[in-house]
């Protein structure tokens, strides 16, 4: 039986979903329209919309923790704008597809979760970190930023994960592990505010006290959650390859699809 409300304690387990997977090449949208199932809480308008906005939680511990080093620099923002224009473009003309045909689609999801998880082996396997191999944000070219904003864009599909595209994207095209990490934090901004911003202007800012409140605690919690994960998947890079989040991604698709689905 699945709830068509959500109550605060929902709101904070999705919140730490959403922070934790933000960041992550797991596919955050994946895992909350996972997490929402598992909890029984049906996709409905506001889940949804709920689901989006949260999402500018995490964006803004992104902008806490990069503050200084990166979004003061005029170099970094030239890039990420170049990147954004593709994912903007796309996410605009396909918006309305995607929320009501993709967006909640559990056969999709996991699919996408799955085949996500091959790419990640697959790139490691081939892929060499060498010393020539761009270490800094400002190193990208123009040309390879807004082929990774193409990459990007395969992430209005839920489950593909658009840090894990961003991250594929920027690897393919010769980034260490950690630029490509942190490029695909910094990218999020714009593209998570833009998408955010789209949802807000087609519901109308039409909710209730209640549901107000509740994206409020989803918000901060997504927030909290975010700035702790992304330190500690920073460092986990810098000694790691991208292998067990593939591992993760093939593994919690199967078991999703037994579990849920069958």
């Amino acid at each position: 039986m699945y709830n068509v409300y959500m109550n605060f304690l929902q709101a904070l387990i999705l919140s730490a979903v959403e922070g934790i997977s933000e960041f992550l090449p797991i596919s955050s949208t994946g895992h909350m329209i996972l997490a929402a199932d598992i909890l029984k809480i049906a996709q409905s308008n506001f889940v949804k919309d709920f689901e989006i906005i949260i999402q500018l939680g995490a964006i803004l511990a992104i902008v806490v923790l990069y503050w200084n080093s990166l979004f003061k620099s005029l170099e970094v923002w030239k890039r990420i704008i170049v990147a954004f224009i593709p994912t903007g473009i796309i996410g605009l003309l396909l918006f309305k597809i995607v929320k009501n045909y993709l967006l909640g689609n559990l056969y999709i999801t996991l699919a996408s979760l799955f085949i996500g998880g091959v790419a990640l082996i697959l790139l490691e396997l081939v892929y060499k970190e060498k010393e020539h191999h761009i270490d800094d944000i400002k190193q990208l070219s123009l040309p390879k930023a807004f082929t990774i904003g193409l990459f990007q864009s395969i992430a209005i599909i839920p489950g593909v994960s658009r840090s894990a595209a961003t991250i594929i994207g920027a690897m393919f095209l010769g980034t260490k592990r950690k630029a490509a990490a942190e490029f695909s934090f910094i990218l999020a901004v714009p593209t998570m505010l833009a998408a955010t911003g789209l949802d807000l202007i087609k519901t109308n800012f039409s909710y209730s006290l209640n549901e107000w409140l509740i994206i409020s605690v989803g918000f901060l919690g997504a927030f909290v959650v975010a700035l702790i994960a992304v330190k500690l998947f920073l460092r986990f890079v810098q000694t790691h390859t991208f292998i067990p989040f593939g591992i993760y991604r093939i593994v919690a698709a199967i078991l999703f699809y037994l579990i849920i689905i069958r």
